[in-house]
């Protein structure tokens, strides 16, 4: 994983009520807003602040939309605010003052390097987007889009859906891969230069991308924070039109080398312990076996369903196992992975499998084995009966709402199916 490092400036919206006395804590605003800066690019940051509690605790969430990335713990000492997102490694320090925050947002592992900040409360007011001007008139480019794109992974298309949010002309867009979704990203239009601006930041780090309507009916889209990531997308009948490809299924994308054989692994829990494909208490049982990592912001999305499946159908027979891959660093101490897991409550088994670079050593079974996430959905007799790569998250809308209903009656049907 790419050490994650920004410029951060939050400007308070409302001021605070009272004065710190001595060296104790400063009041604090509970709704700020301001601008990261980013390779010379500006973000627009929203970050919510409640004390949950007496004393020094305090709790953050950053805002995209109606999703909040909450911290897993923070503390305010005098002036001196920590946030701690401990599911991704990362934190959020610096100085908290009268209306004012100065500090960073930087991977708590790997290169410690950290960009200074600084905001002043009487500057210029930020605004929700990057822009400081921007038009009020409709969108024009809501609907549904494909990308043409030659990825790595083998796909020849993605999707970017954009839809309306908020009011004057403001736009909700994502971008489907076969990995997985961009997250909500949020924006409008540029009066001055006619491109949609459409960013977000949140716990898993930040984006932001260009969306520029061109005189043929199609989008210039840009990647602003990765050089050379330009694409043109195309209305969905246009691209059909044009004979172009179509996204990859997700349950096209991987298979298995022989689905004659039985799915097989083995790796130690988190206590150590070994675990492994052919231990009784998985023998008859319907089993998803889930590849993934706790860097992976896609499979953090995948995560609550994987627990809401198990709630469900766990006494009716299925199991869950998790293959987790993280970076070196993190293998000696899985201290994100226990993170991940404490976050988001999980009931079911997590292995630490290796590295991401050991994906395939570990799993040589699967073919076109690419994507994070990837679950292969095994039934009672212990062979795959499918794959599914990626996962389409809540800012998916309908496409999520989808897969949740398809996963779903998958399980059920294995489940009712005789070994």
């Amino acid at each position: 994983m790419r050490p994650f490092f920004l410029s951060l400036v939050l400007l308070s919206t409302v001021l605070p009520t009272a004065s710190a006395i001595g060296q104790r804590q400063a009041a604090v605003s509970r709704h700020w807003i301001g601008t990261a800066e980013i390779r010379g690019k500006q973000l627009p940051v929203e970050l919510n602040l409640a004390r949950p509690s007496r004393g020094n605790a305090i709790s953050g969430s950053f805002v995209n939309g109606d999703e909040l990335s909450t911290s897993s713990s923070g503390s305010l000492e005098a002036t001196h605010l920590t946030l701690n997102f401990d599911y991704f490694a990362r934190k959020l320090e610096g100085e908290l003052t009268k209306g004012n925050f100065t500090g960073t947002f930087a991977g708590t592992s790997g290169t410690p390097s950290k960009v200074v900040l600084h905001a002043d409360r009487d500057g210029k007011p930020a605004t929700r987007f990057v822009a400081a001007r921007m038009a009020t008139k409709s969108s024009t480019i809501n609907g549904d889009w494909e990308i043409a794109v030659k990825s790595p992974k083998g796909e020849s298309a993605w999707t970017l859906r954009v839809t309306p949010f908020g009011g004057s002309g403001e736009v909700n867009a994502v971008i489907l891969r076969i990995d997985g979704d961009t997250g909500g990203l949020y924006g409008g239009l540029h009066a001055d230069t006619g491109e949609y601006l459409v960013s977000r930041f949140a716990a898993s780090g930040a984006t932001l991308y260009s969306l520029k309507p061109l005189a043929d009916g199609t989008l210039q889209v840009t990647n602003l924070l990765r050089d050379g990531q330009q694409w043109i997308a195309r209305r969905v009948n246009v691209a059909r039109q044009e004979k172009l490809a179509e996204p990859t299924k997700a349950t096209e994308q991987t298979s298995v080398t022989d689905p004659t054989k039985p799915f097989l692994f083995s790796a130690p829990n988190l206590a150590g312990e070994p675990v492994a494909s052919t231990d009784a208490q998985l023998q008859g049982k319907v089993r998803i076996v889930a590849i993934g990592g706790s860097w992976c912001p896609n499979c953090h999305d995948e995560a609550p369903f994987l627990v809401e499946l198990y709630n469900r159908f766990h006494t009716q027979g299925l199991e869950i196992v998790n293959l987790s891959f993280e970076e070196e660093t993190q293998m000696k101490d899985p201290q994100r992975l226990r993170a991940f897991v404490a976050k988001y409550r999980i009931p079911y088994t997590v292995l630490l499998a290796g590295t991401p670079e050991q994906l395939a050593e570990k799993v040589p079974q699967g073919k076109n084995l690419n994507c994070w996430p990837t679950s292969f959905f095994i039934g009672r007799d212990g062979l795959v009966k499918e794959t599914h790569a990626g996962f389409s998250g809540p800012a998916t809308g309908e496409s999520y709402v989808e897969l949740k209903a398809e996963t779903t009656a998958l399980v059920q049907r294995l489940l009712n199916e005789k070994p």
